[in-house]
């Protein structure tokens, strides 16, 4: 480990845990010194009883008690490209609450904190109602080749089974359930490029392409699709196109990008099926498509057991999660899973990122709660 940082303390105040987190650069692929950081703390805060792994700049742990259930804390380590804010501060927000200021404070190192500090905690501790795998991942913030959650899903499967997932992206302190699927096609006409002044010699690939940009804008998207009380709203948009060669020639190709976010009520096959009859390319010589991405949707699972525990503990703040999160991993392999992080995501990725030391302690509180078997004495609570 870097000596320049301080060891961390899995046991201090999360708030303080944050902060130390925070003042650890770790932009992606540069993740070394915090998975050192968390490695040493971790093997020093717990028995050896419990289970400690390094994998990459992956750091794993979990407890082997016969509880009954286990549960998944789940967050990355990196952060987007350092923007002069690390080290982090701390001050007053727009709102005049106290806060923290600095790269990851939201994006994830608040909910990484969270989940850190209830598993050094709990592990060895009586009070503890299920079995913990704790994961800390490198390499969520670049190209889906490098994130260490899905290296350890294809080459470590062993260490993603629970009951249930909870990974620590910001969702305000509320619980977001499951996540959309994604497809994205690249759509694309053909024609014949010619002088537009001899229009007739050729064949507008813009023209041919207008057809199915017509179905996508006249496309009635489902708009509440409810799982387990939460209500997911469909969306089939053109996101990016290009075409043209000059101001005076007729193009011979032009395409575009249609993105499909779907309902974790569909598979990606029955979605794929549905998009390609929305577009109704079949028999179009002159349009064709390609799959640039297929990302799958994770249902909330929330009827099961120790999802509910969780609703109960958050006092029943639940909601669907639009936007796709790596709870898909889970999903795929039958886990519920949902997104349980601090702070606002719309500051994720920004040079001001921040978060409110309230919702860290609030949060916390909350999971100590589920993890206790204690959130129905204090279910409207949240604050310690």
């Amino acid at each position: 480990m870097n000596p320049s940082h301080a060891p961390l303390n899995l046991l201090a105040d999360p708030v303080e845990l944050t902060a130390a987190l925070m003042d650890i650069p770790s932009p992606s692929h540069e993740e070394k010194d915090i998975a050192d950081a968390l490695e040493a703390a971790l093997r020093g805060a717990v028995s050896a009883d419990v289970e400690v792994v390094r994998y990459r700049n992956n750091v794993l742990a979990r407890t082997r008690r016969g509880l009954g259930s286990r549960v998944i804390l789940a967050g990355h380590v990196d952060t987007v490209p350092l923007a002069d804010n690390v080290p982090h501060t701390r001050g007053v927000d727009a709102e005049g609450r106290d806060a923290l200021f600095g790269c990851g404070a939201v994006d994830m190192k608040s909910g990484l904190a969270v989940y850190a500090h209830a598993f050094a905690r709990l592990a060895d501790s009586a009070d503890l109602r299920h079995d913990l795998t704790f994961i800390a991942y490198e390499g969520e913030e670049v190209a889906t080749e490098f994130n260490g959650l899905g290296h350890i899903q294809e080459e470590h499967p062993e260490w993603l089974r629970g009951d249930v997932a909870l990974l620590g992206e910001p969702s305000g302190g509320v619980i977001e359930a499951g996540c959309q699927g994604s497809i994205r096609l690249r759509v694309r006409a053909t024609g014949t490029r010619a002088h537009s002044a001899r229009a007739w010699l050729g064949a507008n690939a813009i023209h041919r392409l207008t057809p199915v940009l017509e179905r996508v804008a006249r496309y009635t998207p489902r708009d509440a699709v409810e799982l387990d009380g939460c209500v997911y709203r469909e969306g089939l948009n053109v996101v990016r196109m290009e075409a043209g060669v000059a101001n005076n020639t007729i193009p011979d190709e032009a395409w575009f990008f249609v993105n499909f976010r779907f309902a974790p009520d569909r598979t990606c096959e029955e979605a794929m099926e549905h998009l390609l009859g929305v577009l109704a390319l079949d028999g179009e010589e002159h349009l064709s498509y390609e799959v640039d991405d297929v990302a799958a949707p994770a249902a909330p699972g929330l009827s099961a057991p120790a999802a509910r525990d969780l609703v109960t503990a958050l006092g029943g703040r639940v909601r669907a999660k639009y936007g796709w999160t790596d709870v898909s991993r889970f999903g795929q392999l039958g886990i519920p899973a949902v997104n349980l992080g601090c702070g606002d995501p719309g500051f994720a990725h920004k040079k001001d990122e921040q978060c409110p030391v309230t919702q860290i302690e609030e949060v916390s509180a909350a999971l100590h709660r589920y993890l206790t078997g204690t959130a129905g004495k204090a279910a409207q609570g949240g604050g310690r």
